[in-house]
């Protein structure tokens, strides 16, 4: 599957403990926005709702009985290997 240079970076994130948070409106019904945490508690600057909506599409990512999203079984498989995944 060919994934972006930001969508790697993302996944690989999230391959290493992080998560995303999403921000609902008022009504809690439609995501407004998202923050991409990694590991240590920093925010991924170039992770943005399209991005999101992309991962999500592609099921990369996932959420379980309303926590934040983390990476999927098949995002796992599909992100590529770096030196510093531990």
């Amino acid at each position: 599957m060919n994934i972006s240079r930001t969508e790697q970076r993302i996944l690989h994130a999230l391959a290493q403990g992080g998560l995303i948070r999403v921000i609902r409106d008022d009504d809690a019904k439609k995501i407004v926005d998202v923050d991409c945490l990694n590991r240590d508690g920093w925010r991924l600057a170039d992770c943005k709702l399209d991005t999101f909506r992309r991962l999500k599409k592609r099921r990369l990512i996932l959420s379980r009985g309303g926590k934040p999203y983390e990476i999927s079984p098949l995002g796992i498989r599909t992100v590529r290997a770096q030196l510093d995944n531990r």
